[in-house]
């Protein structure tokens, strides 16, 4: 999936937006719009980006894994290399500090990935502290042409950039758990 970025400074126009992009096929959980007034944004009934996905918990605690992993490969080999796994306790205590050497490094990628803007917004996060507002989408392949076609009806909109989505089994994991909200 390819996420777009758009700034607009008007919230009813970005309430049109995702209305008929929504009536064109595009999924509400595909759309997103991160601003620094969340109470207007609920009232123009918008799918705002929650507050754990404006800070980089994940991308951060994914940074802490990628150390981890090689900390808790080092713990065993130290271990295996001086012969302390041939003791009657085998790799039982080694394999047990491994896992605790990863969790650690998770836990403390995600302890500073809340304290930072989320890697993703950073270089719009000037333009959200100046009043605008940051409306985004994901979409498939096939979803672009038809993406396009609303954007050309607003154009107020500033393109902003385009990056990565979130994957599709996400996305459709949550229209999936929303749909199932719904009927019950």
């Amino acid at each position: 999936m390819n996420r777009h970025y758009y700034i607009s400074d008007n919230l009813d126009e970005l309430e049109d937006l995702e209305s008929e992009l929504e009536a064109s096929g595009i999924n509400t959980e595909q759309i997103h719009v991160l601003s620094d007034r969340d109470a207007d944004v609920e009232q123009h009934h918008l799918h705002d980006v929650n507050s754990f996905m404006k800070q980089d918990v994940v991308h951060s605690g994914e940074i802490g894994a990628a150390i981890g992993v090689p900390l808790a490969a080092l713990v065993l080999l130290g271990a295996w290399l001086a012969g302390w796994t041939e003791t009657p306790a085998g790799w039982v205590p080694f394999i047990f500090l491994a896992v605790v050497v990863l969790g650690f490094c998770i836990w403390e990628g995600g302890f500073f990935g809340i304290q930072v803007p989320n890697a993703h917004f950073r270089s719009l996060k000037e333009k959200v502290r100046e009043g605008e507002h940051l409306f985004f989408v994901d979409v498939d392949p096939e979803q672009e042409p038809l993406l396009d076609r609303v954007i050309n009806h607003h154009p107020q909109l500033r393109l902003a950039g385009t990056g990565s989505a979130s994957p599709h089994w996400i996305v459709s994991w949550q229209h999936r758990w929303h749909q199932f909200k719904r009927t019950i």
